[in-house]
């Protein structure tokens, strides 16, 4: 323990916009309001175009200023928002929604029908290439969605029509059992395309180029910023349940730095890093909080001729000591992990968790020192190399990089030959390298869109755009559109049952090396309540909470 210990990192408006380039007309509620939300988040956002984003931290922020036609209550639930009502065909095939009359854009324009036909056609806009269209086709089966997709049908074709004002019709291909819990999801977010028009291609970059329809107003924001600010929308349909003036949020990415401005009063809710919490852990004021992500390597199998044997994939998983790291470097109540699906979160009709034995897979992912060794000599043999180096990209976060150099001593001394290089770097650049492929192994992490398997099985589908390591296996992409499009969409025991059989081909194909289901480690000051958090798509949400 002393010597992986060892290689441990130090811790280390109110506005009414008119046009893009509209001023503030009221005045801005001030950032040390007694009543302002101080949250920290680790990484900058990456992207406040809700077609466009791809991470946790900019979903968690559109959220704060938009509304999609449904939410999540605080049970986790699915509610209306900026629906009204909502009916569905016998066939389960068209739905109908009526939007709130009260429904205002930030520049005084009701939020239509038209706006979300507008949003959605550009997240399936081959034109956009956005990261989430899959979302549209193959999760949500909109009609005619993948072959807009493809570029073969133009984007009005896809099956989403406003009938009036504040009607709005979606047709689907089949029948989908969680469509509702995506419309929660910001790629379904609308957007007011002559606002968007206005913007161009500044649309989304700072508080100018943004509308809100949600609890509150962004009125202080650049990229990459590390410090902005929202307040409260007046006007918003629900304002009635926002207690908060405003929520001011801090990048801060050394959780020492953190844990010095919460205690300062600086900041009311922190993530702390695993060494940290032996010293909070008996505060009441710490809190273990399920996360929902599932964090794991990913090794690149179409550019790596090493990685792309699979007796390599085996040694490397097998050496993986999963308890180690999260009781040892996390130690924030994450849990070790062994399937490419987290626990507690996807139940069946039977209330049955999809995930209800997380070893079950231990004759292909386990820590096995021997095991390991074995697969890497075989992997040698069949590759005639003895010695391999290997390039990491990890994020910039001190948490991380604890969690890589763990992980690095792990393999480099149960596999005699390999060497594992560690490259740094920010969030953004790192998710970029991975969708180009630009990596060997990537230290990476996905958090669940919705409640159902496909939310991570469907990343390794061929071509998925999330399927950074371009695996392909006919026999999982068959069983995956049985399970979409065929007679399984509709045979929920059967789907199910087929879904248990294509993680266990990821798993037996050492697709990805699975590390850990995330806890966050949070330090929230005693008289703040009602923030909701969430294991699937929002993670946190400050729409009810109150400071007192």
């Amino acid at each position: 323990m002393k010597k992986i210990l060892a290689f441990l990192l130090p811790t280390i408006l109110i506005a009414t916009l008119l046009s893009c380039s509209a001023k503030s007309e009221t005045k801005e509620a001030t950032a040390s309001s007694s009543n302002t939300l101080n949250i920290m988040v680790e990484v900058e956002v990456q992207s406040l175009d809700p077609q466009v984003a791809t991470d946790g931290t900019s979903f968690e922020v559109i959220a704060d200023f938009t509304d999609g036609l449904k939410q999540m209550a605080a049970d986790g639930s699915v509610v209306n928002a900026l629906c009204e009502s909502e009916s569905i065909s016998a066939d389960g095939k068209t739905y109908t929604f009526k939007i709130r009359d009260d429904a205002n854009w930030s520049n005084g324009t009701p939020v239509t029908a038209a706006d979300f036909v507008f949003g959605w056609r550009r997240a399936a806009d081959p034109a956009l290439a956005s990261e989430y269209s899959y979302m549209m086709s193959d999760i949500g089966q909109i009609k005619n969605a993948a072959a807009v997709e493809d570029g073969s049908m133009p984007v009005d074709q896809l099956g989403v029509k406003a009938l009036d004002a504040k009607t709005l019709q979606v047709e689907l291909e089949v029948p989908v059992s969680y469509f509702d819990q995506l419309l929660y999801f910001p790629t379904f977010y609308p957007v007011n395309e002559e606002f968007f028009n206005k913007c161009g291609d500044t649309y989304a970059t700072n508080a100018d180029t943004l509308l809100s329809n949600g609890a509150f107003i962004m009125t202080d924001y650049q990229p990459a910023a590390t410090n902005f600010k929202l307040v409260k929308n007046p006007n918003y349909y629900d304002a009635a349940k926002v207690a908060l003036d405003g929520l001011n949020y801090q990048v801060i990415k050394d959780s020492q730095q953190a844990l010095m401005s919460y205690q300062n009063g600086d900041l009311d809710i922190i993530q702390l890093s695993g060494d940290q919490v032996d010293q909070v852990k008996d505060d009441p004021e710490y809190k273990s909080i399920g996360a929902g992500y599932l964090w794991y390597i990913s090794p690149n199998i179409a550019t790596s001729p090493e990685l792309a044997n699979l007796n390599m994939r085996k040694a490397i998983t097998f050496a993986l000591d999963r308890e180690t790291i999260v009781e040892s470097v996390v130690k924030d109540g994450s849990l070790a992990s062994y399937a490419p699906v987290p626990s507690e979160f996807a139940y069946n009709s039977k209330g049955e968790d999809f995930t209800q034995n997380t070893t079950e897979y231990a004759d292909v992912c386990a820590f096995d020192t021997t095991k390991a060794l074995a697969f890497f000599n075989e992997a040698k043999k069949e590759l005639g190399q003895d010695t391999f180096e290997f390039e990491m990209i990890l994020d910039d976060t001190s948490i991380q990089q604890n969690v890589a150099a763990v992980i690095k001593e792990e393999i480099e001394s149960t596999l005699p030959g390999i060497t594992i290089d560690l490259k740094v770097e920010p969030k953004k650049q790192r998710v970029q390298d991975m969708q180009d492929g630009n990596f060997t192994l990537g230290l990476t992490r996905w958090g669940p869109d919705y409640a159902d398997p496909m939310t991570y099985l469907g990343m390794w589908f061929t071509d998925n755009s999330n399927n950074y390591g371009l695996w392909s296996n006919k026999e999982y992409d068959s069983i995956l559109t049985e399970c979409t499009t065929g007679d399984l969409s509709t045979d929920l025991e059967g789907r199910w049952a087929a879904l248990k059989e294509a993680e266990a081909i990821v798993m037996k194909e050492c697709v990805i090396m699975p590390l850990y289901q995330q806890a966050n480690a949070d330090m929230i000051k005693p008289n703040v309540t009602g923030i909701e958090f969430h294991p699937i798509a929002l993670n946190r949400v400050f729409k009810e909470t109150i400071k007192k």
